[in-house]
């Protein structure tokens, strides 16, 4: 079963069009990661500041994988400067 999980990013006031692109760019290199099935990025129609990535892999393990070699290349820490609000990873279930 394929594991979902929502990555909220909400970057400073006024960054967003400078800074969502390059986001976006980056996805290519998480779209090769093993395990990746789909990735989309949605821009909020009410706040160009603030993104949202729908992420589906084959597993938790996977996702989880791909995280710790985002964190070894430094993304978080490159991040941080432009994020008005910590990045909220949400990690979902199927409901019954």
């Amino acid at each position: 079963m394929s594991h979902t999980v929502i990555l909220d990013l909400t970057f400073n006031a006024g960054t967003g069009e400078s800074v969502v692109p390059m986001i976006i760019a980056s996805l290519t290199d998480t779209r090769a990661r093993k395990g990746a099935e789909l990735i989309e990025a949605y821009v909020d129609a009410d706040n160009s500041d603030h993104l949202v990535i729908w992420e589906k892999w084959t597993t938790r393990a996977d996702q989880e994988s791909y995280l710790a070699w985002r964190i070894e290349t430094g993304m978080p820490e490159m991040l941080a400067p432009i994020l008005a609000e910590p990045l909220r990873f949400i990690h979902l279930s199927p409901a019954e």
